[in-house]
């Protein structure tokens, strides 16, 4: 078991061990490096490849290590059907996307960077599908919204690519925020901090008062990061990245995040109304405007990215229904996607890379030139329009199978599904047929076969979507009943084949493809009417979200310009009404006033002189005419203090309050000599009158904690283990010095750092203060300069 959790750690490692060692192996080797650089994704697929038998079998594969064991940290993994499932869709696609951005990015400048960040992405990515730990998963969760902020921004020079970067990091990350809320929920209501023991508290959950609210932040962080309606607007513009970020992210990784998450707690958070009804509503409705979205355009790109929109609706949608079929079903198509969906937008690239262009009115005849490219799109497009003989066939299949029924609701989303997916395979063979087919139209450059690490990748997910519906038994037994049986958490067996079954669902199925078929041969005019419907519908969530961001940047300025205005008098009257209002106003509501102690019976001459001193230097505060004589006097009161430390025992204290006072009179004196002050006082009666019961009442507060705090009764644990261990420890007698150099040795490098870098903060000022003036003497010889 040691020696497991020992190799599983180091899998995860790999992905941050592939992006130290891209920089330099793009440099060495150069688009080349992308054979080796795929080692690490493979290795890494390769040792979870090892678990599936284990994992078929109905096994549980866990790890990990005690991080905080106090309050049941850790950082530990789980590995069963759904995890393990998508561990090797992240880490197999990521081998091929390796090698896919080796090709696609030859010649770049800045490919070492790329990689290094498609790695991190990798990382994160099979962090949050692997992690059992809640604090695991968040971390995770959020560093895949901040990787995917570099490679969408990947091409920081255009505007375009920073405001889809922004957008993706506010949404995902606000989500991420709401996730964190619904975790500690769900680790208050149950007292666990691992998914792996949550499985078991699905009733103590859904029957606790907070579910409700823990549903929503967990939704919202699953929306948002899924892409669901209303918050589907930042994915498509996330297409401003790179290709091989396209066909990473839409096919294996971060958009199916908040799926994994959705199926995940399904066993705890499903089974309710709450679920029943708004995952459904929300997957359907996501599935219409994502497909009617991509009939819309004419970038193929653009195209996919509206159809990953939709079929992570239809997945949604599937999991809220939650039946055995409507899990299987779900299981099936998120196979079939990351398989279709990669390697279609690696046909993207592909014909982007070669031709110049990606938009479908300006090509057509490369089936000629890119045979090859052509044949893996129609493999491609056979799977996502759910045709005989891909995986994609059986997915369909099983989704007819679950929504079939009489009743209203079954009625309706069948409608929507039906809708969603004819318009889907329209969609699919408008990216597979027409670029290649019909006259050679003539493109920015002169299209031809790819090299092999283009079409190597798409080829094998195109092949893969075959073979797999070819051999369903064993895809079912290793891959989809292990799923649907992690989500389900009962085991679930999905026996669908190629086989034809004459019914309602293979009826469905053709309706479909007739559908799609008559939406593909009027494609220009389904456009042009999608367009007028969006025109008449008006601006989206994506005009919504610069306005919220706009609005957002106005609301803090004016807000900062309220809490800011840049008078320090007012940040200190703020500063000092706090610190009263905390030391008075509690004891006073609380009852925790002290008790006031009797006058001493006696005081000696010398400590009447001490205190005579203090007194004399409070008055001389008070009279000062200027703020320098005001500053000398207030030292007065410092070192009567430090006396008086003195007298009762305390050289050290003394010690250092006399070195204290003496260092901010001197820096004090020094800053005022060179800085312009009025030497009057110019304030009101009034503001004088509200300072002096100001400093009265926060001398009474401060008065109030001593007093209280020497009433208490006296712990001396810390007395005991001082004395218990300076010197057997740290090897010192004098206890105070070891106390502050050794056992407090952080704090006071802290201590000694704020003390640093005061003093240079003071002295930037007296140097910008003596520039000035040297300045104004130059350009006004009348003008007198100090120091």
């Amino acid at each position: 078991m040691a020696d497991v959790t020992a190799l599983t750690f180091l899998a995860l490692c790999l992905p941050l061990a592939g992006a130290l060692a891209a920089p330099f192996m793009i440099r060495i080797f150069g688009a080349n490096g992308a054979w080796l650089l795929a080692i690490a994704p493979l290795l890494a697929f390769l040792h979870f490849l090892r678990f599936v038998p284990v994992v078929a079998g109905g096994k549980v594969v866990t790890g990990g290590y005690a991080w905080v064991p106090s309050y049941n940290l850790s950082f530990s993994w789980f590995l069963d059907g759904l995890s393990l499932a998508f561990a090797l869709l992240i880490t197999g696609i990521g081998t091929l996307i390796v090698l896919f951005a080796g090709g696609y990015l030859k010649g770049h400048k800045d490919q070492g960077r790329f990689f290094a960040f498609i790695f991190l992405f990798m990382g994160a990515m099979l962090g949050v599908v692997v992690a059992d730990s809640f604090l695991m998963l968040f971390v995770f969760w959020e560093l895949t919204s901040i990787t995917s902020f570099l490679l969408i921004g990947f091409d920081h020079e255009r505007e375009a690519a920073r405001r889809a970067a922004l957008q993706a990091l506010v949404v995902t990350g606000g989500g991420g925020l709401c996730l964190l809320a619904g975790l500690l929920l769900l680790w208050n209501v149950s007292g666990v901090t691992q998914l792996s023991q949550l499985m078991g508290f699905g009733d103590v959950v859904r029957e606790s008062p907070f579910y409700l609210a823990a549903l929503m932040l967990i939704l919202a962080g699953a929306f948002t990061k899924s892409a669901q309606f209303p918050f589907h607007f930042w994915l498509p513009n996330a297409m401003e990245a790179p290709t091989p970020v396209s066909a990473y992210l839409h096919s294996a990784t971060m958009v199916k995040a908040g799926v994994y998450l959705l199926m995940r707690l399904n066993p705890v958070m499903g089974a309710t109304a709450a679920w029943e009804i708004l995952l459904p509503f929300f997957g359907g409705l996501t599935l219409v405007v994502g497909t009617a979205l991509a009939i819309r355009q004419t970038d193929l790109k653009l195209k996919l990215a509206y159809t990953t929109v939709s079929s992570l609706g239809l997945l949604v949608m599937l999991i809220g229904f939650g039946s055995e079929h409507a899990v299987a079903a779900a299981s099936l198509y998120l196979v079939a996607h990351c398989l279709f969906k990669g390697a279609l937008f690696m046909v993207a690239g592909i014909i982007d890379h070669e031709t110049g262009t990606r938009d479908i009115t300006r090509l057509g005849g490369l089936g000629r030139a890119m045979p090859l490219t052509w044949v893996i799109a129609l493999a491609a497009a056979f799977s996502m329009a759910g045709l005989l003989p891909f995986f994609g066939f059986l997915a369909k299949e099983e989704i007819y199978t679950a929504l079939a029924g009489a009743d209203v609701r079954a009625l309706t989303f069948t409608a929507i599904t039906v809708f969603g997916n004819a318009l889907m395979f329209a969609v699919a063979f408008a990216v597979a047929l027409k670029p290649f087919v019909g006259r050679p139209v003539e493109t920015p450059q002169h299209p031809h076969e790819a090299p092999v690490l283009l079409w190597l990748g798409p080829a094998v997910l195109a092949a893969l979507g075959l073979l797999a519906a070819l051999f369903s038994t064993f895809t079912h037994t290793v891959l989809s009943s292990p799923i649907a049986a992690a989500i389900r958490q009962t085991p679930v067996e999905i026996d669908v084949s190629l086989a034809l079954h004459p019914g309602v669902p293979l009826a469905l199925s053709a309706l479909t493809a007739l559908l799609g078929i008559g939406v593909y041969w009027q494609l220009a005019r389904a456009r042009a009417v999608m367009a007028i419907f969006l025109r008449a519908a008006g601006r989206g969530p994506d005009h919504g979200f610069d306005l919220a961001v706009s609005g957002l940047v106005r609301f803090a300025g004016r807000l900062m310009r309220v809490l800011q205005p840049g008078r320090l008098q007012i940040y200190i009257t703020c500063t000092f009404l706090s610190v009263a209002a905390i030391l008075v106003i509690p004891p006073i509501v609380y009852g925790e006033l002290p008790q006031l102690p009797a006058w001493p019976s006696e005081i000696r001459l010398h400590e009447w002189a001490v205190l005579s001193i203090a007194a004399v230097g409070l008055a001389a505060v008070l009279v000062a005419r200027d703020r320098l004589t005001a500053i000398v006097s207030l030292g007065i009161q410092g070192f009567a203090v430090a006396i008086i430390f003195l007298l009762f025992g305390a050289p050290d204290l003394s010690f250092t309050q006399f070195m204290v006072e003496t260092l901010a009179v001197v820096i004090l004196a020094l800053v005022m000599t060179r800085l312009r002050l009025s030497p009057d006082d110019r304030r009101s009666p009034g503001r004088r009158l509200f300072h002096g019961t100001l400093a009265l009442a926060c001398g009474l507060g401060f008065s109030l904690l001593l007093l209280r705090a020497t009433q208490a009764p006296f712990n001396d644990a810390l007395t005991l283990f001082f004395n218990a261990y300076s010197k057997s420890i740290a090897h010192g007698a004098n206890v105070v010095n070891v106390i502050i150099v050794d056992f407090r040795g952080t704090d006071t490098l802290g201590e000694i750092a704020v003390v640093a870098v005061t003093g240079l903060a003071i002295l930037a000022l007296i140097r910008i203060r003596a520039g000035t003036q040297r300045r104004l003497a130059a350009n006004d010889p009348a003008v007198e300069t100090k120091g």
